[in-house]
């Protein structure tokens, strides 16, 4: 990926309400170059616009990240289309995958209004998977004060500008 093209997804990052004009002005490349790296880049998939609320402001109080085992030996075949349409059933659900660490292989995180919420999700998911998964959750509240780095990708903008990845 092209610097121009790096740091112009960073700055997107940090405010993609921006004109092109001011982009351009902040990475030090003419306007008409930004427009058309910018709609290339939309066209390709490799930028989405959306907004990242303050969760805790608009009344959600628990983000969850569940882990989850899936027990191979009774359920070799499990159908990628069932975990899909649970999460489309799920909307509270910002990201799910599969992947491997610490005894797991499948995560998701999901926000929730409050406990009660997530008792009845989590329930959704036991009933829904029980004996084809095992799962754990860390829940987080969102009225901590203990939370270091709220959800945001501002920092991450500020490595990606920095990164060099090979042509």
């Amino acid at each position: 990926m092209k610097d121009i093209e790096l740091k112009l997804i960073s700055e997107l990052v940090k405010n993609s309400r921006r004109s092109d004009r001011e982009l351009a002005k902040a990475i030090g490349i003419s306007q008409p170059t930004v427009s058309r790296v910018r709609m290339r880049l939309e066209k390709e998939g490799l930028i989405e616009y959306t907004a990242v609320p303050n969760l805790a402001k608009l009344g959600f109080e628990i983000t969850a990240v569940t882990l989850g085992k899936r027990n191979y030996q009774k359920h070799p075949d499990v159908n990628l289309q069932k975990a899909k349409d649970f999460a489309e059933r799920h909307p509270n659900i910002i990201f799910g995958a599969s992947g491997n660490g610490l005894g797991y292989d499948r995560i998701s995180i999901s926000i929730h209004r409050n406990y009660s919420g997530y008792s009845k999700f989590i329930q959704e998911i036991q009933n829904e998977w029980e004996g084809i998964m095992n799962v754990d959750s860390f829940i987080i509240s969102l009225k901590s004060k203990d939370i270091v780095q709220p959800l945001s990708l501002k920092h991450f903008a500020d490595h990606l500008k920095n990164e060099r990845y090979a042509e």
